[in-house]
């Protein structure tokens, strides 16, 4: 929009890189007022890595080349706490954090030659999620038989944006589910069950 506007193409990309950050912020300012929860410096941090990472991409390459990207899937936990997990499928989307996967998927054909025959729109793919979430005291979830645990994948992606099409309609339907990580083969490592193969995750 900055840009649009005609602001400068550095000046924008910096007030621009970190817009997302400042509407973050108050969210995490929010929970640190909630007895339920309290703040968290390393949401905070992760807030202002992920502008970092816009604006150091952008300066180095002018483009991104390691894109975030999120998926979702419905878990048991929700049931179990519906007013913070979610009661509808578009509450859970937000708020059940078991049930979703953050993703890097890197542009390996951008580090490449231009002879290389490797498909732009295929991309490497790690990601990390967190299982038995349901209450943020250990206790509460020991006392449901539950204990939190850290989940790695790694798998591929395919880049939205690579599929040629002359239609502008269909490249921003694109553009903008490229924030999408779109079911895929994974391979997950965690803590409570080791090497785990999934033949379609997302």
């Amino acid at each position: 929009m900055l840009r649009w506007a005609g602001v400068p193409e550095r000046r924008a990309l910096w007030y621009g890189g970190f817009v997302g950050f400042l509407l973050q912020s108050p969210i995490e300012l929010l929970d640190g007022r909630d007895p339920a929860y309290g703040a968290s410096a390393t949401d905070l941090a992760a807030n202002f890595l992920g502008s970092v990472g816009l604006i150091g991409q952008q300066l180095a390459w002018n483009e991104v080349r390691i894109m975030p990207k999120y998926s979702f899937h419905t878990t048991s936990y929700a049931k179990l706490r519906p007013t913070v997990l979610g009661r509808s499928l578009a509450e859970q989307h937000l708020k059940d954090y078991n049930g979703q996967t953050y993703w890097l998927c890197a542009d390996v054909g951008a580090w490449l030659p231009a002879t290389s025959r490797w498909p732009r729109w295929l991309q490497p793919a790690v990601g990390y999620g967190a299982q038995q979430m349901v209450f943020n005291d250990p206790a509460a979830n020991a006392a449901l038989g539950l204990r939190s645990y850290r989940q790695y994948y790694l798998s591929l992606d395919v880049d939205l944006r690579r599929i040629p099409t002359r239609s502008k309609l269909l490249k921003r339907v694109f553009y903008v589910a490229s924030i999408f990580h779109l079911p895929a083969p994974a391979l997950e490592w965690n803590t409570k069950r080791g090497l785990v193969a999934h033949g379609l995750y997302y």
